[in-house]
């Protein structure tokens, strides 16, 4: 019993010791291993490794890529004018064992800082070169690519890799925005009031157009109206005068009945007359005698 407790003890032991000699390095992660606080091995690589217990220390760090969101900082461009910028950097730690040495002890808040640093000054520089309308539409790539470049030159020096730096946005300070859309508003409204004048004028034009137009087919319409009408009066008095010269008392007769007709077409119709006139006369004989 003594001896088997002995050997699971022995065997602990041993367990103990290979654990305490030994290290892993994940995927994702790189490693250094410290001597009494000295740096004895950087960049080590996933894995399982071996150390000397109480005398070496390791420190493992995240190598993914990373994202630095600097808050959003003014600048001046050539021609003195503030301009507002929101960028971003993409980076990952390249050496671990400058980055350590460089950030006093692999601090990522110090990282952060020194970083943000070194693209402040990079977006100062390359802003100071450039007018806005060039900084906001033209050169805003050809501007990242080279903040990028320089950036990583002097980021490889306290060991991180610079992948990417981007600007979100670049807006104008409170005084220029504000003069740029008075600006805006000013040259809206002299467009807007150039079209209204423009439309006015067309409007009046069509008007008058329209109007010279009606009167036009009013005057032909009028004057086709008048034509036929004209020639309908003298198909009817050809017809007349046809009918007249076959039956002249006939014809007489007609139009006396139709007079009549259209005179006492209402028992109200009143007329003072001489029974004996014309009008009456075939009232009083059929002959009209």
């Amino acid at each position: 019993m003594q001896k088997s407790s002995m050997f699971l003890a022995g065997v602990a032991a041993i367990v103990v010791g290979v654990i305490s000699c030994t290290y892993t390095v994940a995927e994702y992660q790189r490693a250094i291993l410290l001597q009494l606080g000295e740096i004895k091995e950087g960049n080590i690589e996933p894995g399982l490794h071996f150390k000397i217990p109480f005398i070496n220390t390791i420190r493992h760090f995240d190598a993914r890529i990373q994202t630095l969101d600097a808050p959003p900082e003014r600048y001046l461009t050539s021609e003195k004018k503030n301009v507002e910028v929101d960028a971003f950097i993409k980076w990952r730690i390249a050496d671990v064992a400058r980055f350590y040495t460089a950030t006093g002890g692999g601090d990522i808040r110090r990282a952060n800082l020194l970083l943000s640093q070194i693209i402040k000054d990079g977006l100062r520089d390359e802003f100071g070169k450039r007018t806005m309308q060039e900084v906001i539409s033209g050169e805003r790539s050809q501007v990242m690519d080279i903040i990028s470049a320089k950036a990583s030159k002097q980021a490889d020096e306290i060991g991180i890799d610079v992948v990417q730096v981007r600007i979100k946005r670049i807006d104008l300070s409170a005084d220029i925005s504000d003069s740029v859309y008075r600006r805006m508003e000013a040259e809206r409204q002299r467009v807007a009031k150039e079209l209204r004048s423009q439309g006015a004028e067309a409007g009046e034009r069509i008007r008058a157009e329209a109007e010279r137009e009606r009167t036009i087919l009013l005057a032909e319409a009028f004057r086709d109206s008048e034509q036929l009408r004209g020639e309908g009066d003298a198909k009817a008095s050809e017809i007349y005068a046809k009918a007249y010269s076959k039956n002249p008392e006939f014809y007489s007769l007609y139009r006396s009945l139709d007079a009549y007709t259209k005179t006492f077409a209402d028992k109200g119709d009143i007329m003072v007359i001489d029974p004996n006139s014309e009008f009456f006369r075939y009232m009083m004989n059929s002959k009209g005698q």
